[in-house]
């Protein structure tokens, strides 16, 4: 017998199921669920296989979300759920049938099609492998070989930002902003548009800093985690993005999306 969670989410896709759970962790955010499990069946192809799947979310009493593209198997998804009593999610099929409704053309029908090896996921390979190697600052001759670059200072994300932005294709380089030290000429001969600079609210990123130093281990009483220092640090930056005439994005409260979405939006 399966041991059973809290709250089980089930994600059954005929490809990886990338899609469905992008929008279950969405969702997700909007609830206090501890103890919460997601588990992806993937490449999921046959009716058979589908019924193992279902029988699995039932005992385990939770529901499922899936992307299907195939009618049969997403009708066979909807018998299962009525004969099982499970509640299932259709990620997919309602917007397949608005494209197929709205302009009267017919879905292709094939699983996979998001992750072929097309154009598009070789740059967004060719992002991720450019925002590690480039990544705070290792080299700054990346700055003006990058389609985004980050400033800010040390702890407001500018890292988790750029492998999401590499994600959608962007290359993206980040660059500390530190009060010793001289930003990067290169700068300055940057396509206008493309800086962006970060700043956070004092109180949010001492927070951050002062539980940094307690997962390493460290003490707490050094001047990185002074009030003092971080506003220092923080009047530095916004005086650099003045200089520079750059977007400021105020990441205060914000998630990594919706951060990256704005910054795409002004791109």
């Amino acid at each position: 017998m399966v041991q059973a969670s809290s709250h089980f989410i089930a994600i059954c896709s005929d490809s990886i199921g990338e899609t469905a759970e992008a929008v279950v962790q969405a969702t997700m955010r909007q609830f206090e669920l501890p103890d919460t499990e997601i588990k992806r069946f993937m490449n999921v192809r046959d009716e058979d296989e589908l019924s193992r799947v279902m029988e699995e979310v039932a005992e385990r009493k939770g529901f499922v979300a899936y992307t299907l593209v195939q009618p049969e198997l997403r009708e066979a998804m909807k018998e299962e759920a009525v004969r099982l009593n499970v509640r299932a999610v259709d990620i997919m099929g309602p917007m397949m049938q608005a494209f197929a409704d709205t302009f009267h053309n017919d879905p292709k029908e094939k699983p996979g099609l998001l992750h072929r090896l097309d154009d598009n996921y070789f740059r967004r390979v060719e992002a991720l492998d450019f925002a590690v190697q480039y990544d705070d600052g290792k080299d700054v001759s990346a700055i003006l070989k990058a389609d985004i670059v980050l400033l800010g200072v040390s702890r407001i994300s500018k890292t988790p930002l750029s492998m999401f932005l590499a994600h959608k294709g962007y290359k993206t380089v980040n660059i500390p902003v530190v009060p010793e030290l001289t930003p990067p000429v290169q700068l300055k001969d940057v396509q206008h548009g493309r800086v962006f600079g970060l700043t956070i609210q004092p109180e949010l990123l001492l927070k951050i800093r002062s539980e940094r130093l307690k997962v390493m281990g460290l003490p707490n009483n050094v001047q990185y985690t002074t009030a003092t220092r971080v506003e220092e640090e923080i009047a530095y930056a916004q005086s650099l993005f003045k200089e520079l005439n750059c977007p400021v994005i105020d990441v205060t409260d914000k998630a990594i999306e919706e951060t990256a979405g704005l910054i795409i939006r002004m791109l």
